[in-house]
């Protein structure tokens, strides 16, 4: 098998003339962009890193942080991105946790690596520098090396990526080159990319849906066009400009660009294939995304930085809330709720955990210094993902929420995805998130927090559910109207913010 450095040749070597990535105005070859990807890698070895070692990087989508990401790949070392919006404090301790020894930035974490005071690592900036013995990015990439770097073979770690951390510390996910090269090659063939593709870069290359966009690309000869951060004109521009004819987004991303007024469907005309991740994207949302781009393929795609792909359904507005069936690397089950055991199954239509095979080609092998997040996670070779669903009866499978969203109101089980794509089909609601919230009576509350597109009344909106065919039990008890539904900068919703800005105990009835 190769590693991910002897693909980039491959692409270099079949069509060195053909764009591999545009930033704005700039564009390069991929002949062009291997010279930079080089001159990085010899840098980086100049600084003292070598084959395991991890680079820290704390950019935004710009072509300097793709070209590092490259540039590991060639020296084995461990690429290792961190949100750009991280704190000092987080930042400090992942590079600790990850025993970084190079941290590189832009200005976007200029203030956050400046706030970590002395340190142990060299600093490379990419605008204002974060300490007094930073180098340029420039400086960094001065020398071509003598020969091609080429260290890496399919054992070798290619990449860490850190988990969210809601309810502590972030977990570092690594990862191997073969199964880095697995998870892309099942991403091209998922998403039935053709040669020559062009994608949106714009998810963050420190999330597992960035990074598989950078690397498909590169499989296949396609164009890779950064976008440092989202930004709804910008993204429209870069689509309309450089012909983009694939996105590969979350559903907050798809929402932002269908409801914005600068949309249209004539700019994004070259689209033909759509894919989504990171989150369930609603019925009424689903609906709306269909008909502003009516794709030639519409692709859920459910999975995690653990394992790449869990599941894929190709024709995603066919079956309104299906994540589709196992993929091309990956078997899933469904097992009951506080069950350990990978046998333990649920029947049809019966609610319970989602678990994934670990055998899978694109598979991790277990967290970073983190034996007690490995023995609650991994049980008989099975990865047990927190997230809860069902099979129907067709054998496609439905992902419900995370155990831990899961509401039990009055002794029942109730899933808020259920409402929530119930509410989103009503015309007036824009967004709606369900949580649970303490209740002397009921133990837990089923509210939903709504941002609407014009007035509505609750009863308007309980008429609306009970039309839709949910269970009485089901149903909001409460209804809150807010502006805007709480996220992560991937696009999750954050309902323990709702939940600790709401939670105040109710007897409501």
């Amino acid at each position: 098998m190769f590693d991910l450095g002897r693909s980039f040749l491959a692409a270099v070597e079949r069509r060195p003339n053909a764009i591999a990535i545009s930033d704005g105005d700039l564009k390069k070859s991929y002949e062009a962009w291997f010279s930079d990807i080089q001159r990085a890698a010899h840098g980086l070895e100049r600084l003292g890193l070598k084959k395991g070692d991890h680079l820290v990087a704390v950019m935004q989508n710009r072509w300097q942080m793709a070209t590092l990401h490259w540039a590991c790949q060639f020296s084995g070392i461990i690429m290792t991105p961190l949100n750009w919006r991280s704190s000092a404090d987080e930042l400090a301790w992942c590079t600790n946790d990850a025993e970084a020894r190079v941290v590189i930035h832009d200005d976007s974490a200029q203030e956050a690596v400046a706030g970590c005071g002395r340190s142990t690592w060299q600093c490379v900036s990419v605008g204002q520098p974060g300490n007094d013995n930073a180098i340029s990015f420039e400086e960094l990439c001065a020398e071509t090396p003598s020969e091609i770097i080429l260290r890496a073979d399919p054992e070798d770690w290619s990449l860490m990526l850190y988990t969210s951390g809601t309810t502590s510390r972030p977990k570092g996910v690594p990862r191997r080159h073969r199964a880095e090269r697995a998870a892309a090659v099942a991403h091209l063939a998922q998403n039935m990319y053709s040669q020559e593709e062009c994608t949106l870069g714009v998810m963050p290359l420190y999330h597992t849906m960035g990074v598989r966009s950078l690397l498909s690309m590169a499989l296949l000869d396609g164009h890779f066009v950064c976008v440092p951060k989202f930004d709804v004109e910008a993204t429209l521009d870069a689509i309309e400009r450089e012909k983009i004819t694939n996105l590969y987004l979350v559903p907050t991303l798809y929402h932002m660009l269908i409801e914005h007024s600068a949309f249209s469907p004539e700019r994004v005309a070259s689209v033909t294939k759509l894919g989504f991740a990171g989150a369930s994207m609603s019925d009424g949302l689903l609906q709306r995304v269909e008909a502003a781009f009516k794709p030639e393929l519409f692709v859920n795609h459910y999975g995690s930085s653990e394992i790449y792909t869990f599941t894929i359904d190709q024709k995603a507005s066919a079956k309104p809330g299906s994540s589709g069936r196992s993929a091309l690397n990956q078997r899933i089950r469904v097992v009951a709720l506080g069950s350990e055991s990978p046998d333990d199954l649920c029947k049809h239509n019966e609610e319970g955990q989602i678990i994934a095979d670990l055998s899978s080609d694109e598979a991790f092998e277990g967290y970073w210094k983190r034996p007690d997040a490995d023995a609650k996670s991994i049980h008989e070779g099975w990865y047990f993902t927190s997230d809860t669903g069902f099979f129907d009866e067709d054998g496609d499978l439905f992902v419900t929420g995370r155990v831990d969203d899961l509401i039990i109101t009055g002794g029942e089980n109730v899933s808020p995805a259920e409402i929530e794509n119930a509410l989103s089909l009503h015309p007036a609601v824009e967004e709606v998130a369900v949580v649970g919230l303490p209740d002397e009576q009921w133990g837990k509350l089923v509210v939903a927090f709504i941002k609407l597109r014009h007035p509505i009344t609750e009863e308007e909106l309980d008429a609306h559910c009970v039309s839709s065919g949910l269970a009485r039990f089901k149903r909001p008890r409460r209804y809150e109207f807010i502006d805007q539904i709480p996220k992560s900068p991937v696009g999750k919703i954050l309902r323990r913010v709702l939940v600790t800005d709401y939670g105040h105990p109710t007897s409501a009835n």
